[in-house]
């Protein structure tokens, strides 16, 4: 990455570095080749040098302007099956590649905190994004996988009339010309916390030399969208909002923008954000458990319609299933009675809304374990959830019959610190009721290898291997370190 003077930004947009980038994301894998996408963010009527592989060079274009920026990308591939490498501004970056045999994949999630996010001590926030990159230069990752949260965007409403108040007050009836400065202001506010992201150097070495994947939850828009009440979500602010986050996803967490979606991608029109890769042996599902979101419902046709297709596919190998909120989990329903019971405990009744447990998707809980059992039916297929969402670490099992588990591994909280450990207390209790939303499936949380309670309160990242035909996990946790290999 270059770097020069900070210079300041018009009022009301943030200031600009000089360029931001290379940022590179995995478009799909194919055919041997990993396709790619290097993002950049650089001060408008900047002049960037051309991407330089083996077989040619490829140049930024642009995708977006900003204030005073324009985000850039360029596109091209790379082998899928052995190390390689890019040049750009004098810098080579090496990629492991390796998706036909034995890899390293890290997942990671709640890159941030609600408030104050931006006005954190950088070596601090981006602490465990230095330990990913110091352990990436001694054995390389392949692939790193992002679930949600990728940036804290709740205050992005502040500082605009319309949405200063959001989401408990809102206005009526807004004129079309007041929407189209919320959108601009939204727009800007968004690319500040990207840039403040993707600019840190702890995160920006790593995402130069491994590709990323990334899935979108709430704070990507907004705590607990989806989980709002209509009157919210639905009003001209809310869809205002939906729209600049929307934007702001494709743009910074996929490269794209609308009618330019990669092939990963269900739905090429973007209805929902649903994606799929496959590489020999391995592959990964994200549905999107935002933008078809409603209080009674997780997702609605498009995104069925993705996890039944996938079900019914044959496929040899290990499926990872990115569900944003943990797809395994204790008895929420009781905790959430005493909430909605308790007036002073009300405000916390979104968070609980947003998960699978919520007693108001229980039926639609129950479907996706049944796809994802279905799934595991198969023979030579084996099925394992990975999610964030809790800022906690932890793991869980669900018996799918025919001697095979699915397991859930949660890993949470990259740079968002952790929870007080007596809510990790709380929660292991609840965990010891035991839960069967399917008969003859229990769910049983378990203990991350080496801790003594079923949820850990520190900052982490899971590390997924594959050696063979074997496939481990484990969580390098701030404090503890690197707990024991858990053979999936």
């Amino acid at each position: 990455m270059s770097s020069s003077t900070r210079t300041p930004g018009p009022v009301g947009g943030p200031a600009m570095e000089a360029i931001t980038g290379p940022i590179l994301i995995l478009d799909d894998l194919r055919d041997g080749r990993m396709f790619l996408a290097a993002l950049f963010i650089a001060p408008k009527g900047a002049t960037l040098p051309p991407l330089l592989l083996d077989d040619g060079a490829t140049q930024p274009e642009p995708l977006a302007e900003y204030s005073a920026c324009t985000v850039l990308g360029a596109r091209f591939s790379l082998p899928a099956d052995r190390p390689s490498a890019y040049q750009w501004n004098g810098t080579r970056f090496a990629l492991a590649g390796g998706f036909g045999g034995d890899l390293r994949i890290a997942y990671a999630s709640c890159n941030g905190e609600e408030h104050g996010d931006l006005d954190r001590d950088g070596a601090e926030r981006n602490a465990m994004w230095a330990r990913m990159g110091a352990e990436h230069a001694e054995q390389p990752f392949s692939l790193l996988l992002h679930g949600g949260d990728q940036v804290y965007a709740d205050e992005v409403t502040h500082g605009h009339p319309l949405s200063d108040d959001w989401p408990d007050r809102l206005p009526r009836d807004p004129a079309r010309a007041e929407l189209d400065d919320l959108r601009r202001h939204l727009r800007e506010r968004f690319l500040e916390r990207y840039l403040a992201v993707y600019s840190a150097p702890e995160f920006a070495w790593i995402a130069a030399r491994v590709p990323s994947l990334m899935q979108w939850d709430d704070h990507d828009i907004c705590d607990g969208w989806g989980s709002l009440r209509r009157s919210r979500t639905c009003s001209p602010v809310g869809q205002t909002l939906f729209a600049a986050a929307r934007e702001a996803a494709l743009l910074f967490q996929h490269g794209c923008a609308d009618g330019d979606l990669p092939a990963r991608f269900a739905d090429p029109e973007g209805s929902h954000l649903g994606w799929r890769v496959e590489a020999p042996g391995l592959r990964l599902l994200a549905p999107d458990l935002r933008s078809e979101r409603s209080r009674r419902r997780v997702m609605a046709r498009g995104g069925w319609r993705m996890m039944k297709t996938a079900a019914k596919q044959r496929f040899d190998g290990r499926s990872l299933i990115l569900s944003s909120v943990p797809l395994l989990g204790p008895r929420l329903s009781l905790l959430e009675l005493l909430m909605v019971l308790t007036p002073r405990m009300q405000k916390y009744e979104d968070d609980l809304r947003d998960q699978w447990q919520s007693r108001a998707h229980r039926a639609s809980w129950r479907r996706m374990l049944r796809l994802v059992r279905d799934m595991a039916a198969q023979d030579g297929q084996q099925v394992t959830a990975l999610s964030g969402e809790i800022h906690l670490a932890a793991r869980g099992e669900m018996a799918l019959g025919g001697g095979k588990l699915l397991h859930q591994l949660v890993a949470s909280g990259i740079s968002h610190r952790a929870p007080p450990r007596a809510w990790a207390r709380v929660l292991g209790m609840l965990s010891r009721l035991g839960d069967a939303p399917l008969p003859g499936h229990p769910i049983r949380i378990r203990k991350i290898p080496g801790q003594t309670g079923r949820y850990a309160a520190e900052r982490n990242y899971l590390v997924l291997e594959r050696n063979g035909e074997t496939w481990s996990a484990a969580w390098e946790l701030e404090t503890s370190g690197r707990s024991a290999p858990l053979t999936l």
